[in-house]
């Protein structure tokens, strides 16, 4: 018998958001996203009925963060929820067009701010078009809700609490950029690298052919098992800008891996210190 998911709640299927649209008490948010800034166009053309545009770097990051892309200050990720009618006691669904990337990184921002019912559509938008199921152009306004941000620091850390903890014997650090990245072979940054006692696994290993479902709990327990993750240890996740970092500690998260941590700032952050220390 295949082996099952730890956290299958976090998984949400096709039937179960169709079955969902109509519920007040679930919001749908499209977070799909492109470089060109076309996304926007793209969720006005067609998109899950009931879903709202959710823009994660423009909305959900930090713009005045020095180091890019990193997430926002409780008061403007509240205000961002509540202008997409999220609010206390809600269940939300993410979906993406990405095999759940920007998805991941919305659910990983939702819950680093204390909201956990939160699930990411298996396949994202491409399994809902194949399915057959119906699309809208509406624009819905969304209802102004109530957002609490109740931080849980244990899910972003620092550069400082990444320095406290590399090296100990009750952590396992993820590199989940591409190979070539984590073996120093390339790269866009400062410094060229890995952090100290990182194993590498790629987001984009994560996902099966078609690039949008997750593999399968069997297949993503044996990548994180030989890569010598242990459930047992606290786990700190990182890429370039904890993007790709998301989607790993969801899988993780997903698997059941109780203590799963992003480095928010990343490679971009870390390699730019001359102070820290690398491997290559």
């Amino acid at each position: 018998m295949p082996a099952s998911f730890a956290r299958p709640e976090l998984l949400a299927t096709i039937d179960w958001v169709a079955e969902q649209v109509s519920r007040s008490s679930v919001r749908i948010l499209d977070c799909r996203w492109r470089a060109d800034l076309t996304a926007r166009q793209l969720f006005a053309e067609r998109h899950i009925p009931g879903a709202v545009f959710m823009d994660w770097m423009t909305d959900l990051a930090d713009p005045d963060d020095p180091t890019p892309l990193q997430l926002a200050g409780p008061d403007r990720f509240a205000a961002a929820m509540s202008r997409a009618g999220v609010g206390d006691g809600m269940t939300v669904v993410c979906y993406d067009d990405t095999g759940g990337l920007y998805a991941s990184r919305v659910w990983w921002s939702l819950q680093t701010y204390g909201f956990d019912a939160v699930r990411v559509l298996d396949g994202g938008w491409p399994a809902w078009v194949a399915s057959g199921r119906p699309s809208s152009t509406a624009q819905l306004q969304a209802e102004p809700a109530t957002f609490t941000p109740r931080l849980e620091p244990r899910r972003r850390l620092s550069t400082a609490d990444v320095r406290d903890l590399i090296g100990s014997n009750n952590v396992d650090v993820v590199d989940a950029r591409s190979p070539a990245d984590f073996a120093g072979q390339q790269g866009d940054s400062g410094r060229l690298g890995r952090l100290p006692g990182a194993v590498n696994v790629p987001a984009v290993l994560l996902t099966a052919g078609d690039g949008q479902h997750f593999l399968s709990a069997e297949q993503l327990a044996g990548i994180f098992q030989r890569a010598g993750v242990s459930r047992d240890r606290r786990v700190l996740v990182y890429d370039g800008s904890g993007i790709g970092a998301s989607k790993v500690a969801f899988a993780l998260t997903l698997l059941g891996y109780p203590d799963v941590g992003v480095y928010d700032a990343g490679w971009a952050e870390w390699s730019a210190r001359m102070d820290l220390p690398l491997n290559r």
